[in-house]
């Protein structure tokens, strides 16, 4: 991914991996799905990478924790710091009751997405695996590695996650009726004739915030899969612009310290976007604490 598939060892695919992989066609960049490592078991080389991610993830916290200080040092100085900032940039935008409530969440989903994205960074995710020969040189079809969040299965589950998560907090934030409410109420104050139009009109206003509020998880994860998804393919590009290794090393160095820098803003932008929604659909708990927002 990150140095291209025309400077990293490719094996050709054999009789053990099935004629599928011989006859794939040649594809310059990534993959636009994750596929099958092995026939008839359903484990995609994105899945491995996000197993890698999460496993890494709970073993590095274990480690950081196992030992807690006082005057935290080592990986508990890192780990700490990393929640804390998260835990105090998120109490700035939401305010303290909902960050209590929904931290565990928003933390959780940012240090995935980042870690995630820097890993299918690493030169070889996404560009040793089974290929074909052409006449310009060897062509992955099927990565062995897949970045996790350049497969839209993974965007698009955080996202329906988070729906499920959002609709559980809108629910105790106003409860049933309060939740309808929300959405298709009146704002303001009126009376007559124009209080009887404004709830016609905030009716009308509601059904397209139910259309947004579904949309929703699909804009989420195609956002974060079309960014990275382009990235890798931009790496792959570059490293290609260039004929021979020289080019395909150098080319690519300012635009992979790039990636690393969308690495981090996608995995921020999602969980802002996130906190974001929850926030509008809980702003009776926290809109005067938050007004000036």
């Amino acid at each position: 991914m990150a140095l291209g598939a025309a400077d990293v060892p490719a094996v050709e695919a054999g009789a053990a991996h099935g004629d599928t992989h011989a006859t794939a066609e040649p594809h310059h960049g990534l993959p636009p799905a994750a596929v099958d490592l092995w026939e008839g078991i359903p484990i995609t080389n994105s899945m491995v990478v996000t197993w890698a991610v999460a496993l890494g993830l709970i073993i590095f916290a274990r480690i950081a924790t196992r030992k807690m200080q006082g005057v935290p040092s080592g990986l508990q100085n890192l780990w700490e710091w990393l929640v804390e900032r998260l835990h105090d940039f998120l109490e700035g935008i939401i305010g303290p009751e909902l960050v209590r409530k929904t931290f565990w969440f928003f933390a959780t989903i940012f240090i995935f997405i980042l870690f995630a994205n820097w890993l299918g960074l690493i030169p070889g995710v996404g560009t040793i695996g089974w290929g074909v020969k052409t006449d310009h040189g060897m062509h992955i079809a099927q990565p062995l590695l897949r970045g996790a969040n350049a497969d839209l299965n993974m965007t698009l589950a955080m996202a329906v996650i988070f729906f499920i998560c959002w609709t559980v907090w809108a629910l105790q934030a106003n409860g049933p009726g309060g939740f309808l409410l929300h959405i298709f109420g009146p704002k303001g104050e009126t009376t007559g004739v124009l209080k009887v139009l404004m709830i016609l009109v905030f009716i009308v206003v509601g059904l397209l915030e139910v259309v947004s509020i579904l949309f929703r998880p699909v804009s989420l994860s195609f956002r974060l899969y079309g960014n990275i998804f382009a990235g890798e393919n931009m790496l792959e590009s570059m490293a290609r612009l260039v004929p021979g290794w020289l080019g395909s090393i150098i080319i690519p160095i300012p635009f992979y310290f790039l990636e690393v820098l969308v690495g981090l803003v996608q995995a921020l932008v999602f969980m802002l976007l996130t906190a974001v929604f929850t926030l509008l659909i809980c702003t009776h708990e926290e809109g005067h604490e938050k007004a000036h927002h």
